[in-house]
């Protein structure tokens, strides 16, 4: 009865500040909130949040002014726009469809609300989970994917689109149309040089991104000029910085030599200003790179760590970690000398990083984590991937963009992500520390705010229990 009669006078004054009148799902006061683009950090924000995006932002506590569902205190902290990992997979054929869908939740654990699906073999599933998540039907994070990727015929990975004519390649993007795929991938085991080009050039004709691995017969330059708009893996880059890379690709393209065969020579050959230069023609035709480092330290010091008394294996289904023994087994017959060219490997592509970020090159943060991949974790490699970024030579704050704008930039998604303002996507996390002083306060994580839902530290360690106790479930 009291409240009412303070509405009904509010209502005949018109003037009652005190009493909100709006509403919104989420409101967040006494925030840092961290701008991605200068890392600027404007102390004692707050932010309304509604039907997933952000309706206002004031230096005024909005509590005041809306009535919330969810009011978040955040008593000082940090927030920023949540992380994007720009290179999954979901795969391992169709008794693993539920293993895979019960990684969602775990991104979201680790601060990851959103990911890029770079094709396997389960795109049917993962463009259903794209829609769920988006109707609030599946927690998880926000799905962008290639649905399956092009490939010749014969390709060594499962559920790729394979051609080996102009008229398939043709036939294959008609098919990722209907599936309304959000870029195309592309790669090289089994597809030929010459219709590779052909397909990156029809691909940019149709108005799609394309990303993809790179022929060892063809130069990164020349396919960067086709169109090419992302490097998948860094060992590219490496290759681009030989400085006889030239000479590589004819005998690659003769059968001199194969792609593991080059790498050594690939290694020894690195030249610094052939890096600056080659790097330079990739900045200015905008094609970016996707490192996914955290893959090569593991394998290369696979014979350090082993990585079996590792909690995150208990959040993995059965399947999952089956598929991780491949890479094992093939790196556990290396002898000395290629353990010790591994590890010299992982240091010099490392190494790139800053060269890349110097010559102009968007850096893309994304991990390879899901399945095949040998202890490639969702959620939390990224977090490790970052630490390699700052590691080698990138600040804290080139390492958050690259986990944060790189990713909306390539995908044209710049204008709903990348910042916390009026009219943005509320993807967010709340840290309990500066990650712009040391990356790896990325991990302080406290909060999430994905797809108008709050996920506190408990919310946050009740994901992870519930992926243990599916694993424990399974027979």
């Amino acid at each position: 009865m009291k409240n009412a009669l303070l509405l009904g006078l509010c209502s005949a004054l018109a003037a009652c500040s005190s009493i909100p009148d709006e509403h919104a799902d989420i409101v967040i006061d006494n925030a840092q909130i961290i701008d991605m683009h200068t890392g600027e950090i404007a102390a004692n924000q707050s932010l309304a949040i509604r039907d997933g995006i952000i309706i206002q932002r004031s230096n005024q506590p909005l509590s005041a002014q809306y009535q919330s569902s969810t009011l978040i205190n955040a008593k000082g902290q940090y927030v920023m726009p949540g992380l994007w990992d720009m290179h999954v997979h979901f795969g391992g054929g169709d008794e693993l469809i539920e293993e895979n869908k019960q990684l969602l939740p775990l991104y979201l654990a680790y601060g990851v609300t959103t990911v890029r699906d770079a094709a396997a073999d389960l795109s049917e599933s993962v463009l259903s989970w794209r829609e769920q998540v988006k109707q609030g039907q599946l927690v998880g994070p926000t799905i962008f994917t290639s649905g399956p990727k092009l490939e010749g015929k014969g390709s060594i990975w499962p559920g790729d689109l394979e051609v080996e004519t102009t008229e398939e390649m043709h036939a294959a993007m008609v098919l990722l149309d209907s599936m309304d795929v959000d870029f195309i991938k592309i790669t090289d085991s089994a597809l030929t040089p010459e219709l590779y080009l052909k397909a990156v050039k029809e691909v940019k004709k149709r108005g799609y991104q394309i990303s993809g691995h790179i022929p060892f017969s063809l130069s990164v330059t020349d396919v960067s000029k086709a169109g090419l708009d992302a490097i998948e893996h860094m060992t590219y880059m490496l290759k681009a910085a030989a400085k006889n890379e030239a000479d590589i690709s004819a005998k690659v393209a003769s059968k001199e030599l194969s792609y593991s065969t080059a790498l050594p020579i690939i290694t020894a050959q690195f030249d610094k200003p052939t890096a600056i230069e080659k790097f330079t023609v990739l900045a200015n035709n905008n094609t970016a790179v996707v490192p996914t480092l955290i893959g090569g330290k593991i394998t290369a010091y696979i014979d350090e760590d082993n990585h079996q008394d590792d909690v995150f294996l208990d959040y993995l289904g059965k399947g999952l970690k089956a598929t991780y023994q491949w890479r094992v087994d093939r790196a556990n017959k290396d002898t000395p000398a290629q353990i010790k060219q591994r590890k010299e490997r992982f240091v010099k592509t490392a190494q790139l990083l800053p060269i890349a970020q110097q010559a102009g090159v968007s850096i893309i943060a994304g991990t390879d984590a899901g399945f095949l991949n040998s202890y490639i974790y969702p959620g939390l490699s990224l977090h490790q991937e970052l630490s390699i970024f700052t590691e080698y030579g990138l600040t804290p704050l080139q390492t958050l963009q690259a986990a944060t704008l790189a990713g909306p930039k390539f995908l044209n998604k710049q204008q709903q992500y990348g910042a916390l303002t009026e009219g943005k996507v509320a993807d967010l996390i709340l840290l309990s520390e500066n990650p712009l002083i040391d990356i790896r306060n990325t991990q302080t994580l406290s909060g999430v705010v994905s797809h108008s839902t709050f996920y506190d530290s408990n919310a946050l360690e009740l994901l992870k229990q519930q992926a243990k106790a599916f694993v424990a479930s399974q027979p």
